[in-house]
Formats: C-alpha cells, sequence, structure tokens
C-alpha cells in the first residue's frame, strides 16, 4: 500500500484503478481518509457527522465483493461526503437547521443512491449553511467552516463543507447542489473543481419544486477527470424527476478528451459590467493569454443578461416561499433572518411579478441560444470577490458599488444559473495573498461534456489546481 499521504491526495481515478487491480484495497482507502479526517477536520469543520464505523463496514464489503469477481461499481471503494441538505438513511441530516438538528431520514437522496449503488462509501456529511440560503457555510447547529488556505476567511458556500474537504484531503469526491453558486463559489475559493451540471441532467428527489430549471445537484472533486467520474454516476433518467435527461451518465465517463480545434472563446472579466474586486480581476488576467496560447480565439464579449438579477430573485424568492414558507409561519424567528426575509419575499409577489419573470426569462434564454451560435464557451469569474472573513456573514459592498441583499454579490453566478447552461468552477490563479480565485467556463445548453473537455484543457495547461493549503 502506498502511505497515507500519497493516498489522501491520489486523484478518484487512480484509486479507482489500484483498488481494481488489487494494489490497494477499499479498507486501505476508507481508512486513510478517516485518518485524516481525525486530523484536520476539527479546525476546519468540514465534515460534521462522521461515519467512520459504516464506511468501514462498507469497506469490508467492497473487498469481499471484489474477493469473490463480483462486478464493480464505477466508484468502487472511494470515500464522499454527502452535503447535509441530501437525506441519508440511517444518518443524521440536519440541513444546517436547529430545527432539524435531530432529523434521521428513512430513505437516500437520488444523488446519495446512485453514489451509493456506484459502490462508493459514505465517510460523513459536509456543512451547509442553514437549508442552503447564502455563499457562506455557517449555521447554529455546527458553527462556521473554515477555508484551509486561511482559517480567518470563508469557504463560501453553500457546498462549503463538501469543498474544504476536497481541498483538505479528507475526500476524493463530494456531492453538492447549485442554486446561485453553491457548486461554483466554494470550489472557487478552495482550489477545487465544482460542476452545476445542466438542469435535469443529475436528477434530483425528493425536491418539493420538481419542475424547476433553476436548482440542481453535481459533483466536485479536486479535478476534471474526478468530477466527471462523479457526474457518470450521478447522470441519467429517474421516473422520479420530472426534468430528467434520458442521456446515461456513461458518456460522462473519464478520461476527459481535450478539444482538438480552434475554439472561439469569449472572454467576459466582469459578465457585462458588474463589479469585480481588483484582485480578482488581477488572479485571472493571464486567462485570455493561456487560451490563445492553446490556439484558439479569444475576443471579449457576453450576452445580454440585463434582466437576469430580476429574473432570479423572483424565481428564488418563489423557490423559498414554497418550500420553506409553512416552516417559517410556523416557526418565525427560530430560522435565520436571510431565510425568512427570502421566504417572505416569495409570499408578497404577484401574479404578474410571476409573469414577468417567466417572459424575461424566454427571452433571456433565446438571446443566450443565439450568443452560443457564435461561441463554444464563456469565460468569466466565478465570485465577485475572493475569500472574505469568516465572521462576515454576506458581503455589502463590492469595489465600491453597495449590495443589497444577501444574494446580490453573487450575480456572476446567479446569472449565469438563468443562463440554464452547465456551468463549471476550475482553480485559475491565487491573490497576492495566497488566496484562491476560479475561473467560470459556460456552454451551451445541455452541452455538459464540451464543457469538461474545455475546462480539462485549461486545467492540463495551467495546473493551478495542483497547488495545496499550507496546512
Amino acid at each position: 500500500m502506498q502511505n497515507s499521504e500519497e493516498v489522501i491526495w491520489s486523484r478518484a481515478v487512480d484509486l479507482v484503478d489500484a483498488m481494481r487491480s488489487g494494489k490497494m484495497s477499499a479498507t486501505e482507502v476508507v481508512t486513510a481518509h478517516l485518518e485524516r479526517i481525525e486530523d484536520v477536520n476539527a479546525g476546519l469543520n468540514a465534515i460534521v457527522t462522521v461515519t467512520a464505523d459504516h464506511a468501514l463496514k462498507l469497506a469490508k464489503a467492497a473487498d469481499d465483493r471484489q474477493a469473490s469477481g463480483e462486478p464493480l461499481g464505477l466508484l468502487h471503494g472511494l470515500p464522499i461526503a454527502h452535503k447535509d441538505l441530501a437525506d441519508t438513511a440511517g444518518i443524521l441530516t440536519t440541513y444546517g437547521s436547529p430545527l432539524t438538528a435531530r432529523n434521521v431520514p428513512t430513505e437516500n437522496a437520488l444523488v446519495v443512491e446512485r453514489s451509493l449503488h456506484a459502490g462508493a462509501i459514505t465517510v460523513g456529511k459536509s456543512n451547509t449553511p442553514e437549508f442552503g440560503a447564502g455563499s457562506q457555510t455557517f449555521n447554529a447547529v455546527f458553527g462556521a467552516t473554515k477555508n484551509p488556505y486561511n482559517f480567518d476567511k470563508t469557504c463560501g458556500g453553500s457546498s462549503g463543507g463538501a469543498a474544504v474537504a476536497l481541498a483538505a484531503g479528507m475526500v476524493p469526491l463530494a456531492d453538492g447542489s447549485d442554486l446561485g453558486g453553491s457548486l461554483r463559489n466554494p470550489a472557487s475559493f478552495t482550489n477545487v473543481v465544482g460542476m452545476r451540471p445542466s438542469p435535469g441532467r443529475v436528477p434530483s428527489w425528493p425536491k418539493a419544486d420538481a419542475w424547476t430549471h433553476l436548482s440542481t445537484e453535481g459533483p466536485m472533486a479536486r479535478c476534471v477527470d474526478d468530477v466527471a467520474l462523479l457526474l457518470a454516476a450521478q447522470a441519467g433518467a429517474d421516473p422520479r424527476s420530472p426534468i430528467a435527461m434520458e442521456l446515461t451518465g456513461a458518456k460522462f465517463a473519464p478520461p476527459v478528451q481535450e478539444p482538438s480545434g480552434t475554439l472561439r472563446v469569449a472572454w467576459a472579466p466582469d459578465l457585462g459590467g458588474l463589479p469585480i474586486d481588483p484582485e480578482v480581476r488581477a488572479a485571472l488576467a493571464h486567462v485570455p493569454a493561456v487560451f490563445e496560447e492553446l490556439g484558439h480565439e479569444v475576443v471579449e464579449a457576453h450576452p445580454d443578461l440585463t434582466e437576469a438579477g430580476r429574473v432570479f430573485d423572483t424565481l428564488r424568492a418563489w423557490s423559498f416561499a414554497l418550500g420553506l414558507g409553512s416552516l417559517v409561519k410556523e416557526h418565525g424567528d427560530k430560522v435565520k433572518d436571510t431565510v425568512q426575509w427570502n421566504v417572505q419575499r416569495g409570499l408578497d409577489l404577484s401574479m404578474e411579478d410571476h409573469m414577468d419573470a417567466w417572459r424575461m426569462r424566454g427571452e433571456l434564454y433565446q438571446r443566450v441560444i443565439t450568443f452560443f451560435g457564435n461561441y463554444d464557451v464563456l469565460l468569466c469569474p466565478v465570485a465577485q470577490v475572493p475569500p472574505f472573513d469568516v465572521e462576515t456573514e454576506w458581503i455589502s459592498e463590492v469595489d465600491g458599488v453597495a449590495m443589497t441583499t444577501y444574494i446580490e454579490w453573487m450575480r456572476v453566478c446567479s446569472d449565469v444559473t438563468i443562463m440554464n447552461c452547465p456551468a463549471i468552477s476550475v482553480p485559475a490563479g491565487f491573490t497576492e495573498h495566497g488566496l484562491p480565485i476560479g475561473l467560470q467556463l459556460v456552454t451551451a445548453p445541455r452541452s455538459d461534456a464540451r464543457l469538461l473537455s474545455i475546462a480539462k484543457q485549461f486545467e492540463t495547461a495551467t495546473s493551478v489546481g495542483e497547488r495545496r493549503p499550507p496546512m
């Protein structure tokens, strides 16, 4: 067996190959990661419920299957952390709220079910803000999750615990969810990869707003091939999701092939006039040159997303009222104030507000389709600011521009959500203070495979994701 340090920093695809060939056992791989959790998690607070005994039992069962010659799953023996918003049968699932702090589901969420069916091994639940609200991972049940690149900084959110567990070597794979940037923002803040798949690519169940294309679940890892591996297990149709795409996940299985021809690249350093912190601009200034050196044509361009913020705010408020309205009505101030505000905003919406939002979203989508008729990929920042103080709940000003709500500072992600396209955050650079900055890549609707291909090429060309936190 390799030493534990080599195991915890190995790619998931390499660990699977090693276990399949008999060079390592699932028990050895899981044990190494559990030891890493024991060593570093207390200072980071990324894995809030550790399932060590359960994981070791699953690892032994995986080893027994291999010894008996049984077929092995795509994720055979790989440790995984599930976001604490995803139901896990028999395992504490709090949703980050004191109101559900003792909740133990009897069924697995579909995204968990698929990972387990593919052979992954649950080692714990990753921290999230209360009900996933906000791009800062803290709650009254477990507290705040720290950024491994600087313990005084936030890891972002809402899949912040997942991102930190990956960045600190606690797991090779993690799942998350993304409404306005919750897979992309924490990936950017911690130098890992987080992908928001096309809505319907990874079906969700249970889900109150089953027909919506606003939120989606998806994969996180430390490299593009590992993200593709987890996506291959997560994707595919399911009758419980009315928007699930029929295409099987096998299409995304690694190794991801890099594009062979010249790409038409749109570079949007502020995505059409959004305020961007100078440190973010500086960390991403080299991006156009990287793509030009790869032989691609790069121009500054972006789709017209003028109404995207208004559409997002309306549809998000509606979804909060639908999913959490009755809970807030019953428990009032026992829910954090930003959730109360978002629910009330949804309850106050008029029919005209709904009609305007859906009309504008339709118009925006047509502009996006036209835009991607001219470009293969859109490049822009993932976050408008670098990782900020862990004690700051949300950013109230970006580059001198006031932010009036707790979600407004993430427009560069939420505008992309409204585009209805797949998007990914890939490590791209660091600030002068050593804080990670990610690059957001966006491709045409339902072109997830192309997105992975372009992201892999950028990753190979830059190797920024190989830098580890100075713990």
